[in-house]
Order: structure tokens, then C-alpha cells, then sequence
């Protein structure tokens, strides 16, 4: 088993398995800039005639759901994808291509439930900028092909 991996190690990690397996499955893929917001893939057909943007999230964890923050809910684009990576401490990593759009309406949702259930003791909970994304049902794992690259 590897060692866990810094917070911000993981996140280039993830950004580079991501980049690798487009690769592999025979796509162009470029990594953008660190200060580039919202975007850390640029990817397209092998002809060059269709190209999507990817934000990568990567967690270390064996759960279920990936931690964003309040802008996810807003976040939506036709051609912009999420790829959320699950390391497993250095075993083959799970990768689950959500569209932007399916991420937004999920995070404002489960926000709004979140929002609207008592807390402990009885209590309102108080509003935070955290976001949650799931995919229980694992119907986004290995989606590849939700990418409209091929």
C-alpha cells in the first residue's frame, strides 16, 4: 500500500492519471496551468474536431463521494466534465466522468435536502460553502465515452 499523499499531491496525481488514461485511450489531452481556474485538462478527438474541458478531483479515501465547494453548483457547460478519481493507496484508481451539468444539479440539490434537515440536537444547520458529489450507484465510472470524444 502506498503512503497517503499530501492533499495537493493527490490532486496532480489525479491530474496526471487522468491525463494519461485520455492518452491511452487515444485522445489528446493537455494539462493547463496551475492558476488556471475551473480547468485542468483540455482534451480532444485525435482529429482535433471535438474538445471538452475537465476538472479533476481526487480523493485518497475509500468512500463513496467527493468533496467540492459552493461554485460546482453553478459550474455548468456543455463541454465541461468532472473526473473524479479515487486512488485506493496506489491500487488502480476508479475514475467516474460526471458532466458539469449532472454535478451542478446534484451538489444544489443534496445542498437544499442538506439545508432543510435538522441537525444535531434538533438544530437548523448552518450554511457552508462545502458541496458533496455521489455516485452510489457507480453509473459514472468509467465513462469515457461521455466525453463525445470518439
Amino acid at each position: 500500500m502506498a503512503p497517503k499523499l499530501p492533499k495537493h499531491m493527490s490532486g496532480i496525481a489525479g491530474e496526471f492519471l487522468v491525463a494519461a488514461e485520455l492518452s491511452r485511450r487515444g485522445y489528446i489531452a493537455s494539462l493547463t496551468q496551475r492558476n488556471t481556474h475551473g480547468i485542468d485538462i483540455l482534451a480532444s478527438s485525435s482529429d482535433g474536431t471535438r474538445q471538452v474541458a475537465i476538472q479533476v478531483k481526487c480523493d485518497q479515501t475509500t468512500g463513496k463521494e467527493w468533496m467540492l465547494g459552493e461554485k460546482a453548483e453553478t459550474l455548468s457547460s456543455p463541454t465541461l466534465f468532472y473526473v473524479f478519481v479515487r486512488l485506493h493507496g496506489g491500487g488502480t484508481p476508479d475514475f467516474h466522468i460526471v458532466p458539469s451539468s449532472v454535478v451542478a444539479e446534484f451538489t444544489s440539490r443534496s445542498h437544499r435536502e442538506w439545508l432543510a434537515e435538522p441537525g444535531r440536537g434538533g438544530r437548523k444547520h448552518k450554511d457552508n460553502p462545502i458541496r458533496v458529489f455521489r455516485d452510489l450507484e457507480r453509473q459514472f465510472r468509467d465513462a469515457w465515452s461521455s466525453l463525445g470524444l470518439d
